[in-house]
């Protein structure tokens, strides 16, 4: 059964959200997926956070069963469990109440951790990759309200404790195909020695501690 928030919203957008139970029986069809820290997740019309709160919740059992035992590692961890999950909403309302749910979520589970410890710098880092990655925008446009493309930001660690950030169109990666090269792709070589093509990112950024990211990159 479907959850809706008015019938004005659901006239004027089809706006309506998935219940939870659902979400869960989707999410169990790609479970060593919601398992993979690094296993990216986009959700196209992400209302207020249904679907990407979940596979958050999954990544953070996962970095809490390996990593609770060492801070650092826990906090460098969740960062590369957050990073990887990505929202596209159209209306505003939404992106906001989604920002905060999966961010109070997190620092719940934080703070049931670590209590007394708690490292603001880390938390700061966790709410910018929070803002970045789930966006206002039209996932059918891949623009947002402004008619702007939107610009997604990738997360990759380096080095056990840096994070390197790289931007990329929507449109680039929407539309790219890894079989055929373009303009926009470079050739690499996969792990079965296949040749496959990979988008090419619109601007690198140098890596940074990722307990600093909020402050580099602003």
């Amino acid at each position: 059964m479907a959850i809706i928030k008015s019938k004005k919203r659901v006239s004027d957008y089809g706006e309506v959200f998935t219940p939870d139970f659902i979400v869960d029986d989707m999410l169990d069809l790609v479970k060593h997926e919601t398992e993979n820290l690094e296993s990216r997740f986009l959700e196209p019309a992400c209302g207020d956070g249904n679907f990407l709160i979940k596979v958050l919740e999954r990544k953070l059992d996962v970095v809490k069963r390996v990593y609770k035992k060492s801070q650092f590692d826990y906090e460098r961890n969740v960062i590369i469990a957050v990073g990887s999950i990505y929202g596209v909403e159209l209306l505003d309302d939404n992106v906001k109440l989604a920002q905060e749910r999966l961010y109070n979520f997190f620092l719940d589970e934080y703070k049931k951790n670590y209590k007394e410890k708690i490292n603001n710098e880390f938390l700061e880092s966790v709410k910018y990759i929070l803002n970045r990655n789930i966006l206002q925008g039209n996932a059918l446009t891949l623009k947002d309200d402004k008619e702007t493309p939107i610009i997604f930001s990738e997360w990759s660690p380096v080095n056990g404790v840096k994070i390197k950030r790289r931007d990329f169109q929507f449109v680039d990666l929407a539309e790219f195909d890894p079989k055929r090269p373009s303009l926009f792709s470079k050739m690499e070589t996969s792990d079965t020695g296949e040749v496959v093509f990979s988008p090419q990112p619109m601007k690198e950024y140098p890596p940074v501690s990722f307990l600093t990211l909020h402050i580099a990159y602003e």
